[in-house]
């Protein structure tokens, strides 16, 4: 009796995992728009538009999937980091940028051309807050460009604020698996 109460609880323990190994679901975020921005997935080298070296990121996916997280360090040793996310319920993409200088919050999507465009509000560490405005196009070459702009209250015009190139790289021995970053 022991026995075949025993093989009947295993029975009905092992029985909800049957089905889900039975057929495999595709995962959550395999398919657009939660793959628009996986251009800028790797382990990056990044110069400013004179080509001057301006620092290292790694942009790697984490939850299924359904998350970008970028990693970045400057040739002066500053850091941050960004959380990047197609939300569902806005039907667009978020970037949460944290630093030590910095955070951005901004939400948008690919744009005609197949840039991703994304624009919010850049708060600086000291209180001042503006509109900012970041644009990320995957080159023909396998580079990528990223362009940044905040708005001037002054004068109502959009300001310049970084310009990088992204060139793939390896990544080195002597630096862990999953650090990097981009700047702010």
């Amino acid at each position: 009796m022991k026995l075949r109460a025993m093989t009947l609880i295993c029975g009905l323990l092992a029985w909800p995992l049957t089905p889900a190994l039975a057929q495999e679901a595709p995962a959550p975020c395999s398919e657009a728009p939660y793959t628009d921005f996986d251009f800028w997935l790797g382990t990056w080298s990044v110069t400013s538009s004179d080509g001057t070296p301006a620092g290292h990121n790694l942009i790697r996916k984490e939850e299924a999937g359904c998350l970008l997280v970028e990693s970045w360090t400057s040739v002066q040793g500053t850091t941050g980091q960004s959380y990047n996310f197609y939300d569902p319920g806005i039907q667009k993409w978020r970037q949460i940028w944290v630093s030590p200088g910095a955070t951005i919050d901004y939400e948008g999507g690919l744009d005609g051309n197949g840039d991703m465009v994304l624009e919010g509000e850049i708060a600086y560490r000291n209180g001042r807050v503006a509109p900012f405005r970041g644009r990320w196009v995957a080159n023909e070459d396998g580079t990528v460009t990223q362009i940044f702009h905040e708005l001037n209250a002054e004068t109502g015009e959009w300001m310049d604020w970084f310009t990088g190139i992204y060139s793939p790289a390896e990544e080195s021995a002597d630096e862990p698996e999953g650090e990097a970053a981009d700047p702010a």
